[in-house]
């Protein structure tokens, strides 16, 4: 059997995708050369985007698999090499679509079906963090692309909660953000040694969450959530700023003060012109052995906020759910495991999992959006 033609490897190639940034390796420039020899030996030159890039080992998986489908093909040999500088230019250019323009951010973009959720507490330990990465690992399972930006620059938490140990990969200014349980995760946590405190203020907060919206290459996302940080400060304001049509989604737990305080900063969303997608209860109540149901901190307050929010934005904003206190979540977090995943059948994960479907079913509307379509071969005005 004869050796393939260098076009049917490149061929064979371009079904082969960077993991990071999910492009067929030649559209992106990545395989310079290609050499076949008579005795059906492969030899492919790929050129990584940084030195030491973690997905070295997965592109040699890939790569390799690629070509020995091809007819002829006895051997594989993969030889490394690293992007200049203008070759990374070009890169970044090309997945972000732009020829040198500054970043700007993609989810403001009116063509954008991305669904952006700001999830919000009044005060912290309400378990919004926790929240935020069930939602998000429920929305993954269910086949949605999903991204969280943990906007909690001082508290950061979601890349334990989620089992994250990877770092982004910068390709010059673009930042490849890791993930894990198929979501796409950034948080300053990623950037700071150890357990180090981020004693930022005002503007360096500003800064840092605008690069995660802008500087981060994200891909097409069918649901962005941000984890904010407790209360109406600085990043409340911050998101509000940056991405006017995110919704906020408050969490709460049954207590009053707790609900008192989540009031202020769902009503928050009134100032901004931001839109409500509803509450969330959590710690709704602790399920005994015998069965019946102990309500450690109260009752009613989840409804409550619901309701007087309504009320104050002379719209609905529907309580979207009551999370019951369950050990499994905390172990999951412990774990960085999601309640969801390592405990599905548990009373916490299905009502976690019943809140993600609620905020979900309301698909990534069109309209209103330009679909760039032409009438051609045919009169526009033909009846």
């Amino acid at each position: 059997m004869s050796a393939p033609t260098t076009a049917a490897v490149y061929e064979a190639l371009a079904g082969v995708q960077d993991p990071e940034l999910h492009r067929p390796l030649t559209e992106l420039g990545m395989v310079p050369d290609v050499r076949v020899g008579a005795d059906g030996t492969v030899e492919v030159d790929v050129l990584l985007t940084i030195a030491g890039c973690p997905m070295r080992e997965t592109l040699t998986r890939d790569v390799t698999a690629a070509v020995s489908r091809l007819d002829g093909v006895h051997r594989v040999g993969i030889r490394f090499g690293v992007m200049t500088p203008e070759q990374r230019q070009a890169v970044a250019a090309k997945v972000r679509g732009t020829t040198g323009a500054a970043p700007t951010i993609a989810f403001n973009d009116p063509g954008s079906l991305t669904r952006v959720l700001a999830v919000a507490s009044g005060k912290g330990g309400v378990g919004k963090s926790s929240v935020t990465v069930n939602l998000a690992a429920a929305m993954a399972a269910d086949g949605l692309s999903v991204g969280i930006v943990d906007a909690d620059v001082h508290g950061f938490s979601v890349p334990h909660l989620l089992g994250v140990t990877g770092r982004p990969t910068k390709v010059e200014s673009m930042i490849l953000p890791p993930s894990a349980h198929g979501i796409k995760v950034i948080s300053i946590g990623m950037f700071v040694e150890g357990n180090q405190p981020v004693t930022w203020r005002g503007p360096m907060l500003h800064r840092a969450l605008q690069q995660f919206l802008s500087d981060v290459h994200w891909g097409d996302l069918d649901v962005l959530l941000l984890d904010l940080p407790p209360g109406t400060g600085d990043v409340a304001i911050s998101v509000a700023q940056l991405l006017p049509s995110a919704e906020v989604l408050v969490v709460t737990t049954p207590q009053q003060a707790a609900a008192d305080v989540a009031e202020r900063a769902g009503a928050m969303a009134e100032q901004t012109s931001q839109r409500l997608a509803g509450v969330v209860e959590n710690m709704s109540w602790l399920t005994l052995p015998d069965g019946s149901r102990l309500e450690v901190f109260g009752s009613g307050g989840g409804q409550a906020v619901a309701g007087s929010l309504s009320r104050r934005l002379g719209t609905e904003v529907p309580l979207l759910g009551q999370v019951p206190l369950d050990v499994a979540l905390r172990e999951g977090g412990d774990a960085g495991l999601p309640v969801v995943m390592s405990a599905p059948d548990s009373p916490a994960a299905a009502a976690l999992r019943d809140v993600a479907r609620a905020l979900t079913r309301r698909g990534r509307g069109l309209a209103g959006r330009k679909l760039g379509l032409t009438v051609s071969g045919a009169r526009a005005d033909a009846g």
